[in-house]
């Protein structure tokens, strides 16, 4: 590769006016030597030259006026190329914090914490103890990884170019689109559940479903100025209906199936599904601060308080405590919401079979209609309050599109040219017919989904934080915004993808799915995610290392 640059660099040092050919042939047809090109060929052309090291810059001079008037609304241009430093501009680092602490509080996380004590025949009680302690440690990596995003102005996706390289990073990438698409079609189908409960005979789930994922395509599609809007303030409607629904029910939260105290096997079955539930945003964290400055604080940044806790217990560089708060921010986002509504789930799918409305209404249209049931007390007043709870999935339905979006402008490399519009509206086209298929097998569809998703994330979450931690020595800087898309400078990403294929060894054995249970999982229960990570991560030092001394460089 490097010869072959040479001789390029050298024979146009030799022939400077090679460079201009290309040009002057141009103006020598546009002046009649030679028919000028249709318009499906200029546009053939424009996709197919790619610019190495392209980033991401502002022209609202060039734009058109009703282009640059949507621009000036808040509608994000930028998809997937890298942001310059100085574009990271925003000092609100708390947004961090509210839009996933929205995208989780609402119905999503109630169905998940329900397979445990009505799909699995755990406890209240023990279901209690495996979420939290599952979930303060499942936190840590996505926390930790969306630093990153704020440092260096890359996606998630991006960044894992450094690791997997520009080809084979099309394995992890499809493996995050279809989570989070996996994760739009569940919200989706629990909103149209809730929707439909409403009036079962003249709303069925599908038309819910559709308006969920309507509501939440427009969202998404105004980009991350609208979504961390969104995300600021909804959380406000979204509680207020948990809690009058919990009101209203929780008489018959007591009512708890008699179980028997859980397994092992029960335990790290149940644990991996709330890993795959939480280590999955390792995918898509950083998409979500590119835009923050990683070196300055605003002193209007109402995250004063944390920054007297910091001042007072740390002395750190300005730079290390933006660090600290973006850490706590994203994950407490992801906590505090989570582990409540997991519980609350619990204890709904405890009581469901013990309380005849309940279950009828479960059988019929799923939690959404348990949750109708539970506010049916409030009449007319209960209706509205169920319309809020099933509107609060489009929080999660719309960061998902959002960042399924910038999947697809990385699965080729003229993608990088098309407008986020064109990605969100073939994500919802597909997802529409998806959810209505995933609601008539619901309880399946959840728990394959959790699963099996925990075990890929497991081995992707590895892979970047080594490279970061072992081989770029927390350098944020070694993330050259000048190769994020030239393939022969990055790594081949070898060394990732066999790391990984590593990790199955243990991890097929290691599994337990309602289709397959492997020989380790019949002792111990479900440790799929436990091997991925762990074995990921110890077989990809030695394995970056070859590759590095194989290449010469990072």
């Amino acid at each position: 590769m490097s010869s072959t640059a040479s001789v390029s660099e050298s024979t146009r040092d030799a022939h400077p006016d090679l460079e201009g050919q290309g040009q002057h042939s141009s103006e020598q047809k546009s002046h009649g030597c030679q028919p000028r090109r249709s318009f499906g060929g200029r546009l053939l052309s424009w996709l197919a030259t790619v610019e190495d090291g392209e980033v991401y810059e502002a022209h609202p001079d060039k734009n058109p006026k009703w282009y640059q008037r949507l621009l000036d609304a808040g509608v994000e241009e930028n998809g997937i190329k890298p942001v310059p430093i100085e574009h990271r501009t925003s000092t609100q680092y708390n947004n961090l914090f509210t839009v996933f602490f929205t995208c989780l509080l609402g119905l999503l996380p109630i169905p998940t914490g329900m397979l445990a004590t009505l799909g699995m025949g755990m406890s209240l009680r023990d279901t209690a103890l495996v979420t939290l302690f599952f979930a303060l440690l499942t936190c840590i990596p996505p926390a930790f990884m969306g630093i990153a995003g704020m440092e260096t102005g890359l996606r998630q996706l991006v960044q894992a170019r450094y690791s997997f390289g520009l080809y084979l990073v099309t394995v992890p990438l499809l493996l995050n689109a279809a989570t989070l698409t996996g994760f739009s079609l569940l919200s989706s189908v629990v909103g149209g559940q809730a929707l439909a409960s409403l009036d079962p005979d003249s709303v069925s789930v599908n038309v819910g479903i559709v308006i969920a994922c309507l509501i939440s395509f427009a969202v998404s599609l105004l980009g991350f100025k609208a979504l961390h809007f969104w995300e600021r303030w909804t959380w406000i409607p979204n509680l207020i209906s948990i809690v009058i629904a919990v009101g209203c029910g929780g008489k018959y939260l007591h009512l708890q199936s008699e179980a028997e105290p859980a397994k092992p096997s029960q335990v790290l079955t149940f644990g991996c599904l709330i890993a795959g539930y939480f280590i999955t945003f390792g995918g898509t964290v950083s998409d979500y601060s590119i835009y923050h400055n990683p070196r300055r604080a605003s002193r209007y940044d109402t995250s004063s308080f944390l920054d007297t806790i910091l001042k007072a217990k740390l002395t750190t560089s300005p730079s290390t405590t933006i660090r600290i708060k973006i850490f706590l921010y994203i994950y407490g986002g992801l906590l505090v919401p989570s582990v409540p509504l997991l519980i609350l789930g619990a204890a709904i799918g405890g009581a469901v079979p013990n309380v005849p409305s309940w279950n009828e209404a479960y059988n019929s249209t799923g939690i959404g209609g348990v949750i109708g049931e539970m506010l049916a007390p409030a009449g007319g007043f209960g209706k509205f309050v169920l319309v809020m709870a099933a509107l609060s999935v489009i929080g999660n339905i719309s960061v998902s599109m959002y960042s399924v979006a910038l999947n697809l402008q990385l699965l080729l490399p003229f993608f990088a040219k098309i407008h986020r519009f064109f990605f969100i509206l073939v994500t919802t086209a597909l997802m529409i017919p998806m959810a209505i298929r995933a609601a008539a097998q619901w309880e399946e569809s959840l728990t394959n989904f959790l699963a099996v998703i925990g075990y890929w994330a497991g081995c992707f979450d590895a892979v970047l934080i080594m490279e970061l931690l072992v081989f770029r020595r927390m350098d944020y800087s070694t993330y050259d915004h000048a190769i994020w898309n030239v393939g022969r400078k990055l790594p081949p990403g070898i060394a990732a993808v066999g790391a990984s294929l590593v990790s199955l060894a243990l991890v097929i054995p290691g599994m337990a799915e309602p289709w397959f249970t492997g020989p380790i999982a019949k002792t111990t229960g479900d440790i799929g995610f436990e091997m991925a990570f762990v074995v990921t991560a110890l077989s990809y030092i030695p394995f970056r290392w070859l590759e590095i001394r194989w290449r010469g460089h990072l």
